[in-house]
């Protein structure tokens, strides 16, 4: 697939669309909105299932969610959408025990390992109605364009 290809009108999609549909709709541009914002200062911060090594989550925070973070010994993240801080699992349950922070060689990133305290991570919901295990429950496929449902894990492949 071309690069041009990649660059889409994400606008006019719904949310279903973006969390459920099958079409690719990447956003290459979220970076530039939260470094055009200028109210926060923040960092990217990979959620890692600490005992399976799945990536949870993807997000951010800044300097007031990582001190909360080390203090509480959960995940307290920055919303980026709503502009606040955001302690993961306050509204659905779904807290994420911190285990360790670790942080990128050149310091501008980090990495919560994670203990979920329930089995839901993500703010979506499978076709059963249970909050989905990872953000990341989708896979490109083959032909580069569309979305497919990521059933096989690598993690969770006993076969692998």
């Amino acid at each position: 697939m071309e690069p041009k290809q990649l660059l889409n009108d994400r606008k006019s999609a719904s949310h279903e669309e973006l969390e459920e549909g099958s079409k690719l709709l990447l956003d290459f541009y979220k970076l530039g909105l939260v470094s055009d914002s200028g109210s926060q200062d923040l960092l990217p911060v990979v959620v890692q299932n600490a005992s399976t090594g799945e990536v949870l989550i993807l997000a951010y925070a800044n300097a007031e969610a990582l001190r909360l973070s080390l203090e509480r010994r959960i995940a307290v993240l920055f919303s980026t959408s709503r502009k606040q801080l955001w302690i993961k699992g306050e509204t659905s349950g779904d807290y994420l025990d911190l285990i360790d922070v670790r942080v990128n060689c050149e310091q501008n990133s980090l990495l919560y390992l994670v203990k979920p305290r329930k089995g839901g991570v993500c703010h979506t919901r499978d076709a059963s109605g249970q909050t989905r295990p990872s953000c990341f429950y989708r896979r490109i496929g083959d032909d580069g364009s569309t979305l497919e449902a990521s059933r096989i894990l690598p993690w969770h492949d006993s076969s692998k």
